[in-house]
């Protein structure tokens, strides 16, 4: 694919491209703390011994390739340990990771996390709702994966589109256990031969949460077990930046032609909810300086309580004076108090809060050519 780029110092990123080669060296060839976010999904070091049969004889198609198969425990830690570090240095200062697996693999996993300098922030459980059954019947059937989610560091100020992501659950705050099919039907890619292209496709509605709450347009993502592309094509439609790699020439391939297939969106249908804290910050005072309000002016709560605006940004009532916040607070013997939606001014013979006037500067903010 064709490689647009990013300069780094004297090297370049390379963007929306998939790298051929082994992900250590890969992404040790990158430049240092170039890369917003990891989504990673590892080989699960499965340890299948033999083939696995249906009740009427029929074989399943299991993960029995040679990039799931390690001589150890011991190995698989060497190989965790390595690309983890790898991964950690292209990581920027507030960049995270995602890293998903089976109970195969995850809790080694999270323990190398931890020790190579990582935060965990969360597990997810991605619960499937419709996973394999257990044909067997010695066994629960295995109907999760678990996802960790960790930051390059405790300090890191890293992405979370909390608003965004509560606004994709119908105005409820996301949960940790997420419930969503497995990849099958048309989205399930197939070879030549009509056989699974990967073995362990994972869905786009997986990735599309993901991308939703810990990144932003614009973003670069790194999927070092690129497969069949699927971070490169939810990225590719959400507007952010991309960097597969891949050594597996058949993946390569497949995934290529799938991500040259996805439409972006337009700029507009990009833009998430965002919290309220990650607005920019008004101060009341800010509004007296420009007018908005004047001294003297009297704010009215909804209660009818009264206050009048001072020449530096505070308020004064009858028996107290201080910020719109503590104002409000003390006129209503709480502890706190949200004096934007608290007070209101007078405005066309109406009462309109004076959290109106705020998001009118913050309105004019954004409008500003950047």
């Amino acid at each position: 694919m064709n490689a647009m780029t990013k300069t780094k110092g004297v090297k370049t990123l390379p963007l929306n491209t998939i790298l051929d080669g082994d992900c250590i060296e890969m992404m040790n060839s990158l430049p240092e703390e170039s890369v917003d976010l990891i989504f990673a999904d590892p080989p699960y070091n499965l340890q299948l011994k033999g083939e696995l049969h249906r009740p009427d004889n029929s074989r399943v198609d299991a993960v029995d390739d040679h990039w799931d198969q390690f001589a150890s425990f011991a190995a698989y830690d060497q190989f965790t340990r390595e690309w983890l570090a790898a991964a950690r240095r292209v990581l920027k200062p507030n960049g995270a990771i995602w890293v998903i697996g089976s109970y195969h693999n995850i809790f080694r996993v999270g323990a190398a996390l931890q020790d190579a300098g990582y935060w965990i922030l969360n597990d997810v459980v991605w619960r499937k709702s419709n996973p394999m059954p257990n044909f067997r019947g010695k066994r629960f059937t295995n109907a999760h994966e678990t996802m960790i989610w960790a930051s390059k560091s405790e300090a890191a100020k890293y992405t979370f589109n909390y608003e965004a992501l509560k606004a994709l659950n119908e105005g409820i705050q996301m949960r940790s256990d997420w419930v969503l099919p497995i990849c099958n039907g048309g989205e399930r890619l197939k070879d030549a031969n009509g056989d699974k292209a990967h073995p362990t496709q994972k869905p786009m509605s997986l990735l599309h949460r993901v991308l939703v709450g810990s990144t932003n347009p614009g973003d670069v993502v790194l999927d070092p077990f690129f497969g069949t592309g699927t971070t490169g094509a939810v990225a590719k439609m959400l507007g952010r930046d991309w960097i597969g790699i891949e050594r597996e020439a058949a993946y390569r391939e497949v995934a290529t032609r799938r991500i040259a297939d996805i439409r972006a969106f337009d700029r507009s249908a990009l833009e998430v909810t965002r919290a309220k804290r990650a607005e920019p910050r008004i101060p009341f005072g800010q509004l007296v300086e420009r007018g908005m309000l004047r001294p003297g002016e009297m704010l009215v709560s909804p209660s009818g309580k009264v206050a009048k605006v001072r020449a530096d940004g505070t308020l004064v009532g009858d028996d107290v004076k201080g910020s719109i916040h503590q104002v409000g607070a003390h006129l209503e013997g709480a502890p706190s108090c949200n004096g934007w939606t608290y007070w209101h001014f007078r405005k066309d013979g109406k009462h309109v809060p004076i959290d109106v006037l705020r998001q009118q500067i913050r309105a004019e903010m954004a409008a500003r050519p950047h």
